[in-house]
């Protein structure tokens, strides 16, 4: 199967941060990639802005070396480089001053796409996006990209998307969340609503129970100080596993548009029943095997806040009522794995003998490493002796499944940044999704911090602490194995 490219139209693109690290590992690489796969137009422009005072040929040279680290050898085409190279430009901006912007306003041209792209602290969200106003460089056409972390609370959510509406109203404005620019992630939707064979069964009638799980080798080891002001609740639940939730849980959309669909996003978040306290479980990693725990990490040995998290999850209207969702997140786990896994009931009759042989049919939806999607389902096991049932999955994965060609599933960051060139926000958080959510999430942090409650500690490459197995098992139910 061959993937088809469909170029964007010619576009001026400009890196708020662009000297940082995000631009280094994704941004540059991910454009490199889709200049390289034919998808971006000559008359294209990518202008870094940032505050570090260097040339135009020092980011450049940047930019090369970018491409060099961080995109596989078989696409580094020397001619390509260049080619790409030429396109970029950078200008030095004071944020929360007056340097650059003149010569910025003349390097961005008014015929074209434009798109600006705030890789930068939300604190300076609002300041650059009044001098871009001020100094008469965005239009009414005129696209923004903003990253996570989107507030840290409903307070401070509510205060960046009203900052941001004084100068660009909500169709301009693309709140970035790379979960969605998955392939997975957009083949659930094709799954449910592209094939009559699950949506009649995508419903508490037939599904038991979900489980989402997010987990993570690394430590928070370098950023520390900054992730324990977070935590895995606002880092990762809030905004990554709270979209996952969504995709799987919501109401077929009228149409695949960009609102419909949020639309139906938005109804789940507001469906959400509050979480119990008897229903979340906290934990932080421990040292061990030689290497420090997360105490030493964030350099705070009183720290409360969580690398751990597993919450259950219920959702109040008709098609999902009696059906929980278990999240879990967490660092320093057994393995980095990413996946949805969807577990039917049970046949209400079994005819054969051997029901101790029976296991649930589960979907599961493999988000990294390896995507793609495998169904276990029951058969005879080969042989004589009997009808003795076992599990088999029958599995589809990306890279084999799509051929050479389809094996080459371009990075989320590449597919988000092309969507914000079309101009369509259907993998974007819309303003009240954001608020609903952090409006579900908050009286959870409130709850455990007004209860003192302290996290659970667990083994460094462990699934977590013992309290998370138990979440499940007084429902009767078992965490999936953490595996790659």
């Amino acid at each position: 199967m061959v993937s088809r490219v469909i170029p964007v139209e010619p576009f001026d693109l400009v890196i708020f941060g662009g000297t940082g690290d995000l631009a280094r590992r994704k941004i540059i690489p991910g454009l490199y990639r889709r200049f390289w796969a034919g998808q971006i137009p000559e008359g294209s422009a990518i202008i870094g802005a940032a505050r570090s005072d260097m040339t135009e040929d020092e980011f450049r040279t940047n930019a090369r070396s970018a491409i060099a680290e961080f995109v596989a050898k078989d696409k580094q085409d020397p001619a390509i480089i260049d080619a790409f190279v030429a396109c970029i430009g950078y200008e030095t901006i004071d944020a929360k001053g007056t340097a650059g912007w003149a010569a910025l306003k003349k390097r961005v041209r008014k015929d074209v796409v434009q798109a600006f792209y705030f890789s930068v602290a939300p604190s300076l969200f609002g300041d650059i996006a009044e001098r871009l106003h001020k100094h008469g460089i965005a239009t009414k056409d005129s696209r923004i990209v903003v990253e996570k972390p989107f507030g840290r609370d409903l307070a401070s959510a509510k205060a960046l998307n009203a900052g941001l509406a004084q100068h660009f109203n909500e169709a301009q404005i693309y709140r970035i969340d790379h979960y969605l620019g998955k392939e997975t992630v957009q083949n659930l939707m094709a799954v449910r609503f592209a094939n009559i064979l699950f949506e009649p069964l995508w419903k508490s009638e037939y599904i038991d129970h979900v489980q989402i799980t997010v987990a993570e080798t690394v430590s928070v080891e370098g950023r520390g100080a900054y992730y324990d002001k977070s935590g895995a609740m606002r880092d990762m639940v809030q905004n990554h596993m709270m979209q996952l939730l969504c995709l799987i849980a919501m109401e077929p959309p009228y149409h695949f548009d960009p609102d419909a669909v949020r639309d139906e996003k938005l109804k789940v978040i507001r469906a959400l029943d509050p979480v119990r306290p008897e229903d979340i479980v906290r934990g932080q990693y421990m040292a061990g095997n030689g290497q420090a725990g997360y105490l030493e990490h964030c350099e705070d040995a009183s720290s409360k806040t969580e690398s751990y998290i597993a919450l259950k999850a219920n959702i109040s209207n008709w098609r999902w009522k009696g059906t929980p969702f278990y999240l879990r997140t967490g660092k320093r786990l057994r393995a980095r794995t990413s996946e949805i896994a969807i577990t039917f009931r049970e046949p209400p009759h079994s005819i054969f003998d051997d029901a101790e042989g029976w296991r649930e049919n589960v979907l599961v939806i493999r988000l990294q490493p390896n995507e793609g999607m495998n169904l276990m389902m029951m058969i005879k096991e080969p042989g004589p002796g009997g009808m003795r049932l076992t599990q088999v999955p029958l599995d589809m994965s990306f890279a084999e499944a799509l051929g050479a060609d389809g094996a080459d599933i371009p990075d989320a960051y590449e597919r988000l940044i092309m969507d914000v060139i079309r101009g369509n926000q259907t993998l974007f958080m819309r303003g009240d999704e954001v608020e609903a959510a952090w409006a579900w999430t908050d009286p959870i942090i409130n709850g455990w911090e007004a209860r003192g409650d302290k996290p659970r500690n667990y083994d460094a490459g462990s699934s977590g602490p013992e309290d998370a197995l138990m979440l499940m098992h007084r429902d009767g139910r078992r965490w999936r194995e953490i595996r790659e």
